[in-house]
């Protein structure tokens, strides 16, 4: 019984990690560890094997790092300055405690846009710069979907094949 209540929490926490990309608040990737601990520490600590633990820490650093590397890239592309890619890492992190959710999409794209603005540069440059930010937002949320989902598949992989 006790096994069974822990699995809905494994699976519970796995969920919630994909409701923190709509709500930047919930730590997506701690919340996935959340998971993986209840499972190893509460239902068994043999099947996990060396060769899930080592690329959970390296996807786990990869979703960390998502939002300001894909971000800052997307600003650069769109023509954005060094100090318009620096203030929309900047913006990420401040605007997800700011106005959850919208605050990691609006902030990172006002700052953009006025840090252009007041590099003199025309309205038109600024918008673009800040129109950068806002797929960077998309793009890492894609990239952090897909990034969760092989977490999560790799989980079940390393137990059922751990487990025959």
């Amino acid at each position: 019984m006790l096994d069974i209540l822990l699995w809905f929490l494994v699976i519970g926490l796995f969920v919630l990690s994909f409701i923190g990309l709509i709500f930047p608040i919930i730590p997506s990737v701690l919340v996935i560890w959340g998971g993986f601990l209840v499972y190893y520490f509460g239902i068994n600590n043999e099947t996990l094997s060396f060769y899930f633990w080592i690329p959970m820490i390296f996807l786990t650093i990869v979703l960390l790092v998502a939002d300001i590397i894909v971000n800052s890239h997307f600003v650069k592309k769109y023509g954005g300055s060094k100090w318009g890619e620096r203030s929309a890492a900047i913006a990420v992190i401040v605007g997800s405690f700011i106005i959850p959710p919208f605050g990691i999409i609006i902030l990172p794209f006002i700052t953009v846009f006025l840090v252009e603005m007041i590099q003199e540069k025309s309205m038109e440059k600024s918008l673009k710069a800040a129109f950068g930010s806002f797929l960077g937002f998309f793009g890492s949320t894609v990239a952090k979907i897909i990034v969760q989902f092989m977490m999560i598949i790799w989980f079940f992989l390393d137990i059922f094949i751990n487990l025959s």
